[in-house]
C-alpha cells in the first residue's frame, strides 16, 4: 500500500512546535525565531513535506504561487531561475516562469496583467519594465512606484532590454585584481581583448582594465607599466584570435585580460599561431568560468559568477516584499577568481 503523504502535523510533531509555527516558518509570516524557522524547514525537507497549496488557498485566500518573468532563455538565466526556485520552494511557494518578449511597454503591460490577475502572491521580473509596474508590496514605505493592485512586483536589474548583463552581474572589479596581481608578479605590458561596446558588462571590464593599468603606471614603484590598448570588440573567439596579431612581437611578455572565456580561448589560439607560448610569452585571463576552460592546455584563469546566488537574492527580495519586511541586506560577492595555468605555473598561482 502506498504510504500517506507527510502532513504539517507530522512536521510540527517532529520539530516540537505548533502547527501555527510550521505555517509561519513555511510562509515567512508571523514572528518566530530564525533558529526555529530553520529547524522547521529542515524537518519538512527531511520527511518530504510539501504544502497543500489548494487547501491553503481556500483557507487563506492565498495562491502559494509566484511568477517569474524572463525573456529569451539563456544559460545564465536558467542558472538564475534555479537559484530563485530554490528559495521559493523552501518558503513553501510554487514558482512559475513566463517568457515575455516584445518592447518594454509590452512587457510592462504583461507584468501588470499578471500582478492584477489575483493568481500570484508576487511577481519577480528578470527583464526590464517601466517603473509603473513595480511595487515593494502593500507595506512599502520607500517611496517606490506602485502598480494598481497590491501584488508585489520586484525587478532584478539583471539584464537590459537586449538581455545584456546589468547591475551586480556587471561588476568588473575583479579585473583590477587581475592587473594588480600580475603587476606584482613582474608583468609590465598589458592588453585587453574587449567585448562589444553596447554591452554594459564589456564596457565595465574595459574601463576597469584601463583605470587599473593607468593607476599602476602612475605608481612610482612601477612606472614602466604600459597599456598596449584595447583590442577586438566582439564576443567572437575568432576575432580575439586575429586581435593577437596586433600585439608587437617585441613587447613580450604580455598580460592579456580578455572580456570572457571565449575571447581568452581565441587569444590562446592566436598566440600559438604566432609561435608564442602561454604562459611563457603571454599570460591570459578570461571571465565566466565555462567548463571547457578547465580542460584547456593551459587551463584558463577566469572569473566564476554565481548566477544561482544572484537568483536566490532576487527571490529573497520578492519574499521580503510579500511579507512586508525591509529589503534584505546584500549578500556576499557573486564573483570569484579562479587562478589556473594560463597565468603561470600551478605552484606560483595565488590562493
Amino acid at each position: 500500500m502506498p504510504q500517506p503523504l507527510p502532513t504539517s502535523r507530522d512536521v510540527a510533531r517532529l520539530a516540537g512546535v505548533s502547527q501555527a509555527t510550521v505555517s509561519y516558518a513555511l510562509t515567512g509570516r508571523g514572528t518566530i525565531a530564525a533558529a526555529t524557522r530553520e529547524r522547521v524547514l529542515e524537518v519538512a525537507e527531511s520527511i518530504g513535506y510539501r504544502p497543500n497549496l489548494a487547501a491553503r488557498s481556500m483557507r487563506t485566500r492565498r495562491s502559494g504561487r509566484l511568477a517569474v518573468i524572463t525573456g529569451v532563455t539563456l544559460d545564465n538565466q536558467l542558472r538564475l531561475l534555479a537559484g530563485a526556485s530554490e528559495v521559493a520552494e523552501a518558503a513553501g511557494y510554487v514558482m512559475e516562469t513566463h517568457t515575455v518578449d516584445g518592447t518594454v511597454d509590452e512587457r510592462t503591460a504583461r507584468v501588470r496583467d499578471l500582478a492584477a490577475s489575483g493568481q500570484y502572491e508576487g511577481v519577480l521580473t528578470l527583464v526590464p519594465v517601466l517603473p509603473e509596474a513595480l511595487t515593494s508590496g502593500p507595506s512599502d514605505r520607500d517611496g517606490e512606484p506602485a502598480n494598481d493592485g497590491t501584488t508585489p512586483v520586484v525587478a532584478e536589474a539583471t539584464f537590459d532590454e537586449q538581455m545584456r548583463t546589468l547591475g551586480d552581474l556587471a561588476d568588473a572589479s575583479t579585473v583590477e585584481v587581475f592587473v594588480e596581481t600580475l603587476v606584482a608578479a613582474g608583468y609590465r605590458r598589458f592588453a585587453h581583448v574587449a567585448g562589444p561596446e553596447q554591452y554594459a558588462s564589456a564596457r565595465a571590464r574595459r574601463d576597469v582594465f584601463l583605470s587599473a593599468v593607468a593607476r599602476a603606471a602612475a605608481d612610482p614603484a612601477t612606472p614602466d607599466v604600459v597599456s598596449l590598448g584595447v583590442l577586438g570588440g566582439s564576443w567572437s573567439g575568432d576575432d580575439a584570435r586575429r586581435a593577437v596579431a596586433e600585439i608587437p612581437a617585441d613587447a613580450l611578455p604580455v598580460a592579456v585580460i580578455a572580456a570572457n572565456d571565449h575571447l581568452a580561448a581565441g587569444v590562446v589560439r592566436g598566440a600559438a599561431e604566432r609561435g608564442w607560448s602561454v604562459p611563457a610569452d603571454l599570460v591570459v585571463t578570461g571571465w565566466d568560468n565555462v567548463e571547457i576552460g578547465a580542460l584547456m592546455i593551459p587551463s584558463l584563469t577566469t572569473v566564476d559568477v554565481d548566477f544561482p546566488e544572484a537568483g536566490r537574492a532576487a527571490m529573497r527580495r520578492l519574499l521580503a516584499a510579500i511579507r512586508g519586511e525591509p529589503r534584505p541586506p546584500a549578500g556576499g560577492p557573486i564573483h570569484r577568481l579562479v587562478w589556473r595555468e594560463s597565468t603561470g605555473p600551478a605552484d606560483a598561482l595565488p590562493t
